[in-house]
């Protein structure tokens, strides 16, 4: 698990004239997608960035080796990973997106509900969408009462969602 590659950020094209790079960020402080090393992509070709300016919703960065407008652009779409062991430790009961999604669900006598498929935040807290093994995906609460226990190590997570929530 530690040496599983964790996407943190997409070359989203050029900036100007002279080979730097827009840099849109997937990590909680966007600047700290700057500190990983070495930031690699699907292929583990390594990028070494440094920090030009930032915009409302990228950073403009500098890449060794790239000098033009059409080296720049030619990175666009170039997704940015780290290994799961460069990331920060976390505290009890905080997660890595990443570490959630794909692990199977059950309930608390232990049978297999389904499992996670994708986590969304729009606002008011987490919410876990769920693919149960019959039936159409459901939203649940990424809370302590819906999610009384979640271990990535196992593969799974315990879910206890209100009466009449799956049907």
């Amino acid at each position: 698990m530690q040496d599983r590659k964790i996407l943190v950020g997409i070359f989203s094209g050029a900036h100007g004239v002279k080979g730097l790079v827009r840099l849109k960020s997937f990590t909680e402080e966007p600047a700290a997608v700057l500190s990983y090393k070495p930031l690699t992509d699907e292929n583990d070709k390594e990028f070494a960035l440094k920090f030009k300016m930032a915009t409302n919703t990228h950073m403009i960065v500098e890449i060794k080796g790239v000098k033009t407008r059409e080296a720049a652009e030619a990175l666009r779409g170039t997704k940015l990973y780290v290994t799961r062991a460069a990331l920060p430790k976390l505290k009890k009961r905080e997660f890595y997106e990443s570490d959630i999604i794909g692990l199977t669900t059950r309930d608390k006598t232990g049978k297999e509900c389904g499992k996670v498929i994708a986590i969304h935040n729009y606002g008011g807290g987490p919410f876990l969408e769920v693919q149960p093994v019959q039936g159409k995906a459901f939203m649940l609460p990424f809370n302590k009462e819906c999610v009384p226990d979640v271990d990535p190590e196992a593969g799974h997570i315990t879910i206890a969602p209100p009466e009449g929530w799956m049907s």
